[in-house]
């Protein structure tokens, strides 16, 4: 739902370092306060990678370093390391609440492609399933 995206911190001259959905913002405004963690921000980091990109983990955190990327969106702080903020450049977070799923964060990035496989597969030795 593109209305309910807002971007409050850009790099560069257009593209924003993160975009978080109201949905999203929300959510994470509600745990913080059902669980009274004030002066938390919600930490974005790679949590894992391979052939088929990265995958990312989200956790609230109040333990920020020198190196750390610190924003403000829809009111939430989001904190990226310096590693992963590569990966993170001109994500979108979003919070959906599917039945058949469940509800949780969905992170797209443009950043996180994988490399494509040819006839003969993945080589990497990994478990996973790429769609090219």
């Amino acid at each position: 739902m593109l209305q309910e995206i807002e971007t409050k911190f850009v790099v560069g001259t257009e593209t924003p370092l993160i975009t978080l959905s109201i949905a999203a913002s929300d959510a994470v405004k509600h745990i913080l306060n059902e669980r009274n963690l004030e002066g938390y921000a919600l930490r974005v980091y790679v949590a894992g990678g391979g052939c088929c990109g990265v995958s990312f983990g989200m956790a609230l955190d109040n333990n920020f370093r020198d190196a750390d990327s610190v924003l403000e969106v829809n009111g939430v702080k989001v904190v990226v390391d310096e590693v992963s903020i590569e990966h993170l450049h001109g994500a979108s977070i979003d919070y959906v609440n599917d039945p058949e799923r469940g509800a949780g964060f969905a992170v797209n990035s443009p950043n996180a492609h994988g490399h494509s496989h040819g006839e003969e597969g993945c080589g990497c030795g990994g478990s996973c399933s790429c769609q090219n």
